[in-house]
């Protein structure tokens, strides 16, 4: 029954992965956090930290999700679940895009697709946030790395996650 769980949540996660997995974030936090208490927020906060360090796409993070839910089997249906639909779908789509790359709908859709990804990513951003900022501390971490980002030097993210993770572990203990 689990794994028949795991399968639906994320292939319905895969399905509204419109924009990137930062988009599905509150959802995926919301179904396996809340709904089927597969994880704490703590926990779940901690895997995506993982995703975002290790090297590939950052949604592989669903196999550790699989994984710690039931085993190298909830890891391979999560990673297919989430994996094969968004697949087939970009498949299709890139197929029948093509076929009218010449009509006013195509850009029209395309225009009208940007805000929503745009608010999409930034809901996956807030609820990211609110397991990770806790207190003045964090507050001050998250700061400084949107400052380095922002308005600083081009820098691999990673080496911000890692300086980011030493600071807490050193200014929470």
């Amino acid at each position: 029954m689990v794994l028949l769980q795991l399968l639906g949540v994320f292939a319905l996660l895969s399905v509204l992965a419109v924009g990137g997995g930062t988009a599905i974030l509150p959802e995926m936090k919301a179904l396996t956090v809340t709904q089927f208490g597969w994880l704490t927020p703590d926990q779940f906060r901690d895997i995506y930290s993982l995703g975002q360090l290790a090297p590939g796409p950052n949604m592989l993070m669903v196999s550790v999700i699989g994984y710690h839910v039931h085993g190298y089997a909830g890891a391979l249906l999560a990673f297919v679940g989430f994996f094969l639909p968004c697949s087939l779908i970009t498949l299709a789509t890139t197929r029948i895009w093509d076929y009218f790359k010449d009509s006013p709908w195509r850009l029209a859709v395309q225009r009208g697709m940007a805000p929503v990804v745009v608010g999409l990513m930034g809901a996956g951003i807030v609820a990211i946030a609110h397991t990770a900022i806790i207190n003045w501390i964090t507050v001050l971490i998250a700061a400084a790395v949107f400052a380095v980002l922002y308005y600083g030097r081009k820098m691999n993210p990673a080496i911000l996650i890692l300086v980011g993770g030493v600071a807490g572990f050193i200014l929470l203990r």
